[in-house]
Parts: structure tokens; C-alpha cells; sequence
């Protein structure tokens, strides 16, 4: 039997994981199938699939070892039936009905005894559509990978997909990197990211030094650009989380959003930032509890220099979302400002410095996070992370993909993450929150299609 021994990013995530918080990631993927298909095509799809009974890695993998000690292994009793569901929606099976399932089904662990990963296909949309919803552990993928796998199960043609393997047997490529959490702590986040400091060399650390010293100088000088985990203000996105979660989704246009990078010499990333902070706005304006200091949002930033899809590779910027500005051109400026300022710092590092630079800013936060000592402050206020995605329609089992949704963590502190994937021809954004204490988070999609609409109006 294969032993593969868990590596401290990997028992970091299992050991974080707690009743009120999972540490799965999944995605929400929304197909159109073929023009000819029968009645029972879902059924008929479900009945296929149950028979794809062998799974590669890393959806073979279980945990073993004791209670302190875990390592991978091979399941050698793989039971498709534990992780293939076949599902319907209520009628009338709207697409509301839709993500209240995904919100109950995203809310619960996954079982340690199996392989850590659960696949749904779901039929009964009122407009024919069928959906597929998949959740892993991020101790195996970080979100990138996890695009990365679902993508392989599918394909540029219909007739091509008809012959890709179902999404477990897909086979990956193994990542030899091992960065920091997601929402990083100054434990083996930036215990790993030291070590790969030292390993990439001595010379090394006087560039990330470097960095650090222009950027907290900086932030001594109250440029507003240059941002510290100790700035952003506390808010109801910084609270302790419930157990139940909150999922919605919705797709915009891609041209849109590239008139408007366009316009203001920006990224599609940067126009993201600029309304999320106007959604953000809206939404904490509404519930009486805005800050007066603009909100801070950590940014994944991939530093995956392969095409490998398994393991956990990113690191992090700190963006303003400027949600003190009522102006969305000076809020569009001021996000691609803050921006440009952590990119500007990237780019004088190789991928170990980066990492290194990442932990050591986000560590005096996190201390103060971890301990309490700071009531006003906190290392940030929510997680907006932009996974790219396919760059061509695609299709799976004979079906067009028409959305593909993230669905990410919500862990004490951080109620709320937003996640979005960027296609040929949408973004796709997916937002989980805490449900108890964010209510009716759903409207921020309005509100991101409000702000969209200022910027163009801006634009033109």
C-alpha cells in the first residue's frame, strides 16, 4: 500500500478544521445538455457514472496514522457510492432552489474514514439544465488545482468530453510547492515559507528585507497605498462563524469588465477588487455598519509556475477595497494604486522571496488576530481570490458548460469569501458567507451588478 506523508500545509488545514468550520473548497458547475437528449438524460448520465469505480490521485487518497501522526494512503476499499450522489431539485427548481441545496450541502464535513471529496449531480432545473457540484479538502488542492481538475474532466468538443474519464479518475500532476493558508496564521504558513526562504539561499533575505522596509516606511508615512495586516477595521465580516453557510452565484459578462480595465489602463483583477469594494459598500451602508476606514481584502496570488493541478501553491497581497469613497472612478483608481503597489513588490522577488515577504507582512496581524490584543483592528476583512478558467467553450459528457462557480472557506473571523472564475466569455463569481451573521448576503450580487453599471457609465 502507498504511504505519502502529509506535508505541514496539509496538517495545518486538518487541524484548523473545527464543527462550525470546514475546510473544503468546491465549485458549482451549470451544463446545458445536447439538443437530442431524452427525458431520463440525467438518469441515464448518473447510471454511467456509478460505473467509473477506480479513482487516481488524489481522490484515492485517505488519511491514516493515529490521532497526532496522519499520512496519505491508498484506499484500498473505494466505494464510488460514498462519493457519487445523485440528486433533484424541488420543484419548481429554480436556480434559487439550486443554491439553497449547494448552501446545505457545502455546510457539512467531510467523512475522515473515506477519501476527502464528494461529487453531486443534480437534475431538475426548470430550464432543463443539469448541474454538477464537487467539494474537496484543501489539505489536497488549493483552488487553482481544484479548477485545474475539474477542467480535465472535460474537453473543446462533444464528442472529445464523451470519452474524458469521469472528474475522480482524472489523472494530475503532483505540485512541489507547499505555500501558505489561505487565511494565513503565524504558524506553518510562515514556518514553510521561511523555509523555503533558506533553502532558495542567504542572499536571498536581504531582498525580502528590502521590501518589507520600503513598504512599512510606507505605511509609517500613511501612503495609501501601501498596506499592513494591522490597518483594516473591524466590521460584522469579522466575527465568529456559525456552522450553516450561505452560498450565491451569478455570472457577468467578461467584455464588460474588460471595457473597463481598458479604460483605466487596469486588470480584469482590478476592476474585480473595485466592485466587490462597491458591493461591499452598498451592503454594509444598508446594514448600518460601514466603516469609516476603507475595508482591506486578502488577495490569493498565484505562484504556480507549472501546470501542475494538486498541492497548495499562492501566495498574498493586501488590496484596498476603498470602500470609504463614495466616487467609483476614485474607488477603480485607488484599488489599481494599491495594487500596483504589492505587484511592484513582487516583482523584485523570485517565488520563495515572495512567500517569505507574504508571511512576515501578514504575521504582526496575525499575532494580534490570534491573541485578541488589538479590538479595533484586524488582519483583514474578507477573502476575494480569481481563479483563471477556461479560454473556450467546453463541454462535459456531451453537455456545454454554461458556469462554473467557486465556492470557498468561511473560518472564524472571516464570514465572508468571495470567489471568481474567469472564462471566455463570463465571470463567474461565487460567494459563501457565514448565514447567521451575514443576512441576505445574496444582494451583493446586485450590488456588483450596480457598480458594474457605474463604472461603465463612468467609461462612457
Amino acid at each position: 500500500m502507498a504511504v505519502k506523508r502529509l506535508s505541514p500545509i496539509d496538517t495545518a488545514f486538518l487541524l484548523m478544521e473545527r464543527r462550525q468550520q470546514p475546510l473544503h473548497v468546491g465549485a458549482l458547475a451549470l451544463f446545458q445538455p445536447p439538443s437530442d437528449a431524452p427525458p431520463d438524460f440525467a438518469g441515464q448520465l448518473a447510471e454511467r457514472l456509478r460505473h467509473e469505480t477506480q479513482a487516481a490521485a488524489p481522490f484515492n487518497r485517505r488519511l491514516g496514522g493515529g490521532v497526532a501522526l496522519k499520512y496519505w494512503i491508498e484506499d484500498p476499499d473505494f466505494d464510488i457510492a460514498h462519493h457519487f450522489v445523485h440528486l433533484a431539485l424541488p420543484k419548481p427548481g429554480r436556480i434559487r432552489e439550486l443554491l439553497a441545496m449547494i448552501s446545505r450541502v457545502h455546510s457539512a464535513h467531510l467523512d475522515r474514514a473515506y477519501p476527502l471529496w464528494r461529487t453531486y449531480l443534480i437534475e431538475g432545473l426548470e430550464d432543463g439544465r443539469i448541474a454538477l457540484y464537487s467539494k474537496i479538502h484543501h489539505s489536497l488542492v488549493d483552488g487553482v488545482a481544484g479548477i485545474r481538475l475539474m477542467m480535465k474532466s472535460m474537453a473543446a468538443t462533444v464528442e472529445e468530453s464523451l470519452r474524458v474519464p469521469a472528474p475522480w479518475g482524472v489523472r494530475t500532476r503532483k505540485s512541489a510547492f507547499a505555500p501558505p493558508l489561505p487565511i494565513p496564521t503565524p504558524g506553518a504558513g510562515s514556518f514553510n515559507a521561511l523555509m523555503r526562504l533558506a533553502g532558495s539561499g542567504y542572499e536571498s533575505v536581504p531582498a525580502v528585507y528590502r521590501q518589507l522596509r520600503q513598504t512599512f516606511r510606507d505605511a509609517r508615512q500613511q501612503h495609501p497605498e501601501a498596506l499592513t495586516s494591522l490597518q483594516a477595521p473591524r466590521c460584522i465580516l469579522n466575527q465568529k462563524v456559525c456552522g450553516s453557510r450561505r452560498f450565491a452565484a451569478q455570472s457577468y459578462a467578461t467584455p464588460r469588465i474588460k471595457a473597463i480595465a481598458q479604460a483605466f489602463g487596469a486588470t480584469s483583477n482590478d476592476v474585480v477588487l473595485a466592485l466587490c469594494g462597491g458591493a461591499l459598500r452598498r451592503y454594509l451602508l444598508d446594514l448600518n455598519a460601514l466603516p469609516e476606514r476603507p475595508l482591506i481584502a486578502i488577495v490569493p496570488v498565484s505562484i504556480r509556475r507549472d501546470d501542475s493541478d494538486s498541492g497548495n501553491e499562492v501566495s498574498f497581497a493586501l488590496a484596498s477595497l476603498a470602500t470609504h469613497l463614495a466616487d467609483p472612478v476614485a474607488r477603480m483608481q485607488a484599488v489599481k494604486a494599491s495594487m500596483d503597489y504589492a505587484k511592484a513588490r513582487f516583482r523584485e522577488m523570485s517565488p520563495a522571496q515572495v512567500l517569505a515577504y507574504s508571511a512576515a507582512l501578514l504575521t504582526p496581524g496575525a499575532l494580534a488576530w490570534l491573541t485578541g490584543l488589538d479590538r479595533k483592528s484586524t488582519i483583514a476583512n474578507t477573502v476575494i481570490s480569481h481563479v483563471p478558467g477556461p479560454r473556450q467553450p467546453m463541454y462535459w459528457q456531451g453537455c456545454r458548460l454554461d458556469g462554473l462557480y467557486p465556492a470557498s472557506l468561511v473560518l472564524d473571523d472571516f464570514a465572508l469569501n468571495i470567489t471568481l472564475i474567469s472564462r471566455h466569455d463570463f465571470v463567474d463569481f461565487g460567494i459563501i458567507a457565514c448565514r447567521k451573521n451575514l443576512p441576505r448576503v445574496q444582494r451583493l450580487l446586485d450590488h456588483i451588478e450596480e457598480a458594474l453599471v457605474e463604472l461603465e457609465g463612468a467609461v462612457r
